[in-house]
């Protein structure tokens, strides 16, 4: 059956941010907040995402009835209660969760538990050094509480030649009882390294082999998705998979999608999904990292929305693709609809 894009198109942006940082020193999200993960649970959407402070990432989750209107809640690891490989700070981007396109995006259990994907950089900085991927499970239905397996469940060392600058960024997938793991992988440290999507298989969450010795989805030759193909967020439409991901030319990242019939192999759309704003917008930048759900018969795509810093912003990033002088950003949360929301 033929593709058909519209199924997956959000040209209706809403212009400004559902969930931005908090400016405020000593705060998990002082300079920014990024990786949004949407879903279900207990009868109100959730946002899992990460905030930024200066030192690393920590992960939070936020709530709302309408999904245009959300509340913070603490971070769940806060970085002086850790220990271990993680210490550095836990950046969490995913659950096991429910994944047809056209349903309630649930959290599900495995073995009475829900399961996170969460990766940790050894370094205080921004993304500084080669990350690992973790797991955390946890029987608390406030989602609260969670426990952390002691070591990471993939290593960058055990990968290819293109993974040796680090992993992070996992997708995590259950089909038929085998679970998908899908993560980011970038060849180097030094800028500007290329970032392409990796794929392992399981059969327990535990112990993970890779499918590939290279990537699933790789850069194109040239053109948006030239240097990364990061972030993948990957639901099920009918019999066919869609994975929304982003594309970065070294310049501005975009959002794109690739669709598969098997989950192994992937056709990427030629152009982007959604793609960065002009000049005044809230996505000067970049429009990039997607998470995807359906309410209602229409589609929310959300997303990371990175302009130029301004005079006056109550919170600044240092734009991490400058390395040579100081330059800032902001760094916010924002949403895309397949019809206009209010």
């Amino acid at each position: 059956m033929k593709f058909q894009k519209a199924c997956c198109t959000t040209p209706f942006k809403y212009g400004r941010e559902v969930l931005g940082p908090s400016g405020m020193a000593g705060q998990y999200d002082e300079k920014a907040v990024d990786s949004p993960f949407v879903f279900w649970h207990r009868g109100e959407y959730h946002m899992m995402h990460v905030g930024f402070d200066g030192v690393g990432y920590q992960t939070s989750i936020a709530r709302s009835n309408d999904l245009l209107h959300w509340k913070k809640y603490p971070p769940l690891f806060p970085r002086k209660q850790l220990s271990g490989w993680d210490k550095g700070g836990v950046a969490g981007v995913w659950l096991l969760r429910e994944n047809h396109l056209h349903g309630l995006p649930a959290l599900k259990k495995w073995q009475g538990k829900y399961w996170m994907i969460y990766h940790s950089y050894p370094y205080a900085g921004y993304e500084a050094g080669p990350a690992n991927i973790g797991l955390a499970y946890t029987e608390d239905e406030t989602l609260q509480n969670w426990t952390r397996m002691p070591t990471p469940i993939l290593h960058w060392e055990d990968g290819g030649a293109w993974e040796q600058g680090g992993l992070y960024k996992g997708c995590l997938v259950e089909d038929a009882g085998r679970f998908y793991l899908f993560y980011n992988a970038k060849e180097c440290e030094q800028w500007l390294w290329h970032e392409q999507i990796g794929m392992a298989v399981s059969d327990d969450l535990l112990h993970w082999q890779r499918v590939f010795d290279g990537p699933v989805i790789a850069n194109s030759e040239n053109g948006w998705d030239a240097a990364f193909c990061a972030d993948p967020c990957i639901v099920q439409e009918g019999n066919r998979w869609l994975m929304f991901y982003y594309g970065y030319d070294g310049y501005h990242a975009q959002d794109g999608v690739a669709y598969s019939e098997d989950l192994f192999h992937w056709t990427k759309l030629a152009d982007p999904l959604l793609r960065y704003g002009n000049e005044n917008s809230i996505d000067a930048l970049h429009a990039h990292k997607p998470s995807v759900i359906e309410k209602d018969g229409c589609l929310y795509h959300f997303y990371c929305a990175v302009r130029p810093g301004r005079p006056g912003d109550h919170a600044k990033n240092q734009d991490p693709t400058v390395t040579d002088r100081e330059t800032t950003e902001y760094r916010c949360i924002t949403v895309a609809t397949s019809s206009p929301v209010k």
